[in-house]
């Protein structure tokens, strides 16, 4: 995506209208640092990515979870269970 600072924003503001109409948003820049993107109205904002729950009802946790492989575990390192 295309970063152009206020002064070049304000300069060609015609000109970069007519490409974010055309599908190319850009972001406009002071002093280098990104404040605000400018996109067509209708066009499809950036998915928000969600990290907690990504994997809900993809995948499903056995009960015995927290039990599992506890044989080979102690088989390997000779640790008793303690309980």
């Amino acid at each position: 995506m295309r970063t152009v600072n206020i002064h070049e924003a304000k300069t060609h503001l015609s000109r970069l209208i007519e490409l974010a109409v055309a599908g190319e948003p850009f972001i406009i820049a002071k002093a280098g640092k990104p404040l605000v993107r400018v996109a067509a109205l209708g066009a499809p904002l950036a998915p928000r990515m969600q990290r907690l729950g990504f994997l809900r009802d993809q995948i499903t946790v056995p009960d015995d979870f927290d039990e599992m492989g506890a044989a080979q575990i102690e088989a390997l390192f000779g640790v008793e269970k303690q309980g």
